[in-house]
């Protein structure tokens, strides 16, 4: 069993800055991709910013030049750094990983889920 911790969330003021931070709780495993989706009210889970096995970065144009994803290879973790967040970015944030077995196709887990909501 693999969980991934999710850390960081909460209120923010729209411009303001969040880090989120995710830790896969078993660190024998090798991880391959690493990342973010969302899922606001009312509509389906999307790509936040994720960082692929062969290290290319992705990221939704919606957060571009706002949010940076980084990756703690040593430790499991993966931070999503938040800047100029919008009352659009409000939505429950999930950790996403792969974990890389040889022979196996790459097995997905996934977070809990951690709230951020943007609102003055």
């Amino acid at each position: 069993q693999v969980d991934l911790v999710e850390s960081g969330g909460g209120s923010v003021q729209p411009g303001g800055s969040l880090r989120l931070s995710c830790v896969v709780s078993e660190s024998r495993f090798s991880i391959g991709s690493m990342g973010w989706y969302r899922q606001a009210p009312g509509r389906g889970r999307e790509l936040v910013a994720i960082q692929a096995a062969g290290g290319a970065f992705n990221y939704a144009d919606s957060v571009k030049g706002r949010f940076t994803l980084s990756r703690d290879y040593a430790a499991n973790m993966v931070y999503l750094q938040m800047n100029s967040l919008k009352p659009e970015d409000t939505a429950v944030y999930y950790c996403y990983a792969t974990r890389i077995r040889l022979g196996r196709q790459p097995e997905p887990y996934w977070g809990q889920g951690i709230q951020v909501t943007v609102s003055s």
